[in-house]
């Protein structure tokens, strides 16, 4: 892998951890990885091993798609959807109107 990908990696590893407001100490123990191995994939010093991958993508909810490219993909929508599906009809309602403030947020370009 090139380090150009691996530090690119790193960043949306790293951005993922602190949006979940986890540790690399607290994703290592959720992915069964030492410190070091997360710390070694967040700054993007070697290529993280298929095995860790997989174990990193599931601890911090992602998909490998989405942390090899960036790009979110059907599994990333189906991850949210699970949470989703676990919400109260109150909850729902409040998150759709937050949803729908942000997009009328965007469309005006402040976000």
């Amino acid at each position: 892998m090139s380090s150009d990908l691996l530090l690119q990696m790193g960043q949306r590893l790293i951005e993922r951890r602190k949006q979940l407001r986890l540790t690399q100490e607290e994703i290592a123990n959720k992915a069964d990885l030492t410190i070091q191995v997360v710390s070694n994939s967040e700054l993007g010093k070697t290529a993280i091993r298929p095995e860790n991958m997989l174990k990193l993508c599931e601890a911090l909810e992602i998909s490998t798609d989405y942390l090899l490219t960036g790009q979110i993909v059907d599994k990333d929508v189906f991850i949210l959807e699970q949470k989703v599906r676990t919400f109260t009809p109150r909850q729902f309602q409040f998150l759709e109107d937050f949803v729908r403030q942000f997009i009328d947020l965007c469309e005006e370009g402040e976000v």
